[in-house]
């Protein structure tokens, strides 16, 4: 917070007629001479948050302290890019799939695969977290790549009851179709007059940089994976046949 010669004038202006424990302090410091000649600064105790309603803890001898240079020791709580890189983690908000069903959901077919499509532009997300408060200017930014659809029937009546399909990069973001895939769910059965549960899910791989701008190098530690899902019911009815 201040010089020698800048903590004098404050002690000086601050504590003039000040009542105990107030003058005692201020007579100590100037007993010191403030350090005037030594190197280092004078380091005050600040409350904790903007808004004043989380002080440090405080006493007489820790009201100011004089640091000499290079004496400070290491805060385990300082912050990093990498502190950071798990805020926007934390604040990333992964969207659903934007999954449609062919035939529709309320009128699968048994026996006749179904199709999976994207509907819309679905691309990787980010967020950045950043600071920029009395000279330290740092950010971080989480990158989230989605890599796979998997969709699940929702019941043990279908052929297969899983399908996974890998994304592909287009020119409006990623997309999937699965008309022409090799694993395409199937019903054999009907619902009746209930349904089944489906659901679709997009695997996200999570990666993040050491600055405000997504596209630049992948930093380490990695960041978990991230797991987006939908949930859909559907209702599979029999085709009906008449015989001549």
């Amino acid at each position: 917070m201040y010089t020698p010669d800048e903590y004098e004038d404050f002690i000086k202006s601050s504590y003039k007629g000040a009542q105990e424990p107030a003058a005692s302090y201020a007579k100590k410091r100037d007993d010191e001479d403030y350090h005037k000649g030594d190197k280092g600064l004078w380091w005050q105790v600040q409350f904790r948050n903007d808004n004043y309603t989380d002080a440090c803890p405080v006493t007489p001898d820790n009201w100011e302290i004089w640091v000499p240079p290079a004496q400070p020791k290491a805060d385990p709580n300082q912050l990093t890019p990498e502190i950071l890189s798990k805020l926007a983690y934390n604040s990333t908000k992964l969207p659903k799939p934007p999954v449609v069903l062919s035939p529709r959901p309320d009128q699968l077919k048994v026996n006749l695969a179904t199709r999976v499509k994207f509907e819309g532009d679905f691309d990787r997300v980010w967020t950045t977290a950043g600071i920029n408060y009395k000279g330290v200017e740092m950010a971080a930014t989480t990158v989230a790549t989605p890599l796979a659809l998997r969709v699940d029937a929702g019941t043990a009546d279908a052929d297969p009851q899983t399908c996974t399909y890998d994304l592909v990069k287009g020119d409006n973001g990623y997309t999937v179709d699965s008309k022409d895939a090799a694993c395409n769910i199937t019903y054999r059965r009907s619902s009746g007059t209930s349904t089944y549960p489906f659901k679709a899910s997009i695997a996200w791989k999570i990666t993040w940089t050491d600055s405000a701008n997504p596209d630049g190098p992948a930093q380490q530690p990695g960041l978990p994976d991230g797991l987006s899902t939908y949930e859909q019911d559907v209702t599979v009815k029999e085709i009906q046949a008449v015989n001549r």
